[in-house]
């Protein structure tokens, strides 16, 4: 990270250095106006300050570039270098100050060359520090890198020092905490600070400071372990049989395809609906706006009495457009939004004779600080045995739609009006894991209900309730779509595979960098780099990774590279998706999409592909349910190149 900062900093301060050489060479010194003296001072001193800052950074790149990312000997010098270039900070300061006093005071009868040249200086330099100042308090670590003290051995003194070893992590276990904390509060400052915030930034700041606790990387070093692991795993995929097909779960009964992907695609509808304008506008970027402008500019009539939260006319617009209802077909509308509280809308869907509820996806910094309040909560079901958790954050937000269903009679007037029909969940994101655990609280009271959830976050429920939701839940998944793979054991498994590609490769990091951003890019072949801890002797894996002074020298992570693939141990409790899983893939040449069932094990990693953000996309997952819903290419039976008892559209 130092490596890649310092380069864009050289190049800014740079052609900030050939512009004042520039001014200074074409009026040779001489500056007609009354302060050209103090003018001429003032730029030989910025040339020489700006060329010790340049001499230092080009320093710091060439030793940062040193090495490999589990050899930092040739390294060792940098701290020195950044203390440096630390020190230089102090002149440039005084020298912007002096420059703004300057413009201020002195700068009359003077070419406006000479000043803008003196003011574009001074703001370079104050963006520098200012962005300097923004990045130390984002990325500093109170911890350090303390010298490991040597070992005592005296067993008077063993209980003391076992006591002092506790407390002395207990207060830097605190000290993560707070400081991750502080980085929250900083990118989250638009944020109101009440209690439910401060509650959710401690829960999120422990989470995060557990996770990274016993690594030493950089962003960097994740960086290039990504680059490796990803060229890994595609060199993994180009030696598997393409014949290889995964079989359902034989807990999963065997329905019609057919029909599920009907109404799969039928549901995405009311799922992207509930996202408003934003995404309307996003699919529709041509006739979006001139659709809705003459609905966002009515006034509030009659019909907008059902709306709930925060009125927003666009968003009702947006979702009349997208699912084709009427205003009489819709229950009850909220756009309120607040963490731990997500928008959702209650209508009926006619077509299918179903009182359809949509909850919306992540789409504001509240909606991203309720995803990563991923904690487990216990979450009790009649009728379930074993150990019932969820994803507190998603479990929470469900609740909060169930009260407002239940309490606030919403459900009991939608089937008063319709009592026929049949209650529907749908959702996607963050709406498709609410709306998951929303099915299995609304189960008992409407044993009929079925829950279409569109790309739900992967570590959602405890096995006892993904079993459970496999009756009346439907996952549907795209491609490597990076979401349903999220759960803190499959994070754990990434640190332990990143930790087990940057110990085993010899390169450079920004070799690997350079050739990873080639490789994603331009594509081509997999470079050939060595993976397996075979190649290592068995002594070394008792060494830090990163150094004698590395956190990593006491890691579980770190540990866990002894035992070949065996994953950490950790003590997070495992959590699942919801229901039955629905994979859509993409297959040969064309590119056409494939269906089948898969199990919750098919998605026990994560998969690192430039498509792992693409795939999630609402529009995609649509696009492709409305291929296959239109494609008759692929058999609606069992393939009949697999087994019989697979079932893959």
């Amino acid at each position: 990270h130092i490596l890649l900062f310092t380069c864009t900093l050289i190049t800014f301060i740079y052609l900030e250095w050939i512009g004042i050489l520039v001014l200074y060479t074409n009026h040779k010194g001489n500056f007609d106006c009354a302060s050209g003296g103090v003018l001429h001072s003032y730029l030989v001193v910025l040339l020489i300050i700006l060329a010790a800052i340049i001499l230092s950074l080009c320093a710091i790149v060439y030793v940062s570039a040193q090495g490999t990312i589990t050899n930092p000997g040739p390294r060792r010098s940098i701290p020195a270098l950044v203390y440096v270039r630390a020190l230089l900070y102090l002149p440039e300061l005084v020298w912007a100050c002096l420059g703004a006093i300057w413009v201020s005071d002195n700068s009359r009868g003077c070419q406006a060359a000479e000043v803008g040249a003196v003011i574009a200086a001074v703001v370079a330099s104050w963006i520098i520090l200012f962005f300097t100042a923004i990045g130390v308090l984002i990325v500093f670590d109170p911890l350090g890198s303390p010298e490991p003290r040597p070992e005592v051995y005296d067993p008077g003194t063993r209980n003391l020092e076992s006591n002092g070893s506790s407390q002395l992590l207990y207060t830097a276990r605190s000290l993560a905490v707070r400081a991750w904390e502080s980085r929250l509060r900083l990118l989250c400052c638009c944020l109101p600070q009440d209690d439910s915030h401060r509650a959710a930034f401690s829960n999120i700041a422990q989470l995060f400071s557990s996770f990274f606790s016993d690594t030493d990387l950089v962003p960097s070093d994740i960086a290039a372990g990504l680059s490796l692991l990803h060229q890994e795993q595609d060199k993994m995929e180009q030696c598997r049989d393409p014949d290889d097909v995964v079989a359902h779960s034989p807990s999963s009964p065997i329905v019609s395809l057919r029909a599920l992907r009907n109404k799969a695609a039928h549901c995405m509808q009311f799922a992207m609906a509930a996202y408003g304008w934003p995404l309307y506008v996003y699919s529709n970027p041509l006739t979006g706006v001139c659709k809705l402008s003459a609905d966002c500019c009515r006034g509030r009539g009659v019909e907008y009495d059902i709306v709930g939260g925060d009125h927003l006319g666009c968003h009702f617009a947006s979702i009349l457009q997208s699912t084709g209802l009427q205003y009489r077909d819709f229950i009850y509308i909220s756009f309120h939004n607040q963490i731990y509280e997500i928008p959702f809308y209650v209508a009926l869907d006619h077509k299918n004779e179903a009182v359809l509820v949509a909850v919306r996806g992540t789409l504001s910094l509240k909606d991203a600080l309720t995803d990563l309040s991923a904690a487990c909560e216990n979450l009790p079901i009649e009728g379930v045995t074993g150990s019932c958790y969820a994803h507190k954050g998603i479990s929470q937000a469900a609740s909060y739609i169930y009260k407002k269903l239940i309490n606030d009679g919403i459900l009991n007037q939608a089937f008063t009006i319709a009592p026929e029909y049949r209650l529907v969940i749908t959702g996607h994101s963050l709406g498709a894991g609410a709306a998951s655990v929303l099915a299995v609280l609304l189960h008992s009271a409407f044993p009929t209900l079925r829950c279409y959830a569109f790309s739900p976050p992967g570590g959602l429920l405890s096995k006892a309730l993904a079993d459970y939701s496999k009756d009346f839940v439907v996952s549907v998944v795209l491609g490597k779509d990076l979401v349903p793979r999220l759960s803190i054991p499959n994070m754990e498994d990434l640190k332990r595979r990143i930790l087990k590609m940057v110990s085993n490769c010899n390169k450079p990091k920004y070799q690997i960098l350079l050739r990873g951003c080639w490789y994603e890019v331009f594509g081509g072949q997999p470079d050939d780099l060595p993976t397996e801890l075979e190649s290592r002797r068995e002594e070394e894996l008792s060494q830090p990774l990163l150094g004698p002074q590395s956190l990593l020298q006491h890691s579980a992570s770190y540990q866990s590279l002894a035992s070949d693939g065996s994953p950490s141990h950790t003590t997070h409790v495992p959590l699942y998706m919801p229901g039955r899983i629905l994979h859509i893939t993409q297959d040969g040449p064309s590119r056409s999409y494939r269906a089948e069932w898969s199990s919750e094990m098919a998605f026990c990693s994560i998969l690192i592909s430039p498509r792992m953000i693409a795939d999630h996309m609402p529009d995609a997952v649509f696009r492709a349910l409305q291929s296959l819903t239109q494609d008759c290419s692929f058999p609606l039976c069992p393939s009949s190149h697999s087994n019989s008892h697979l079932n893959v559209i």
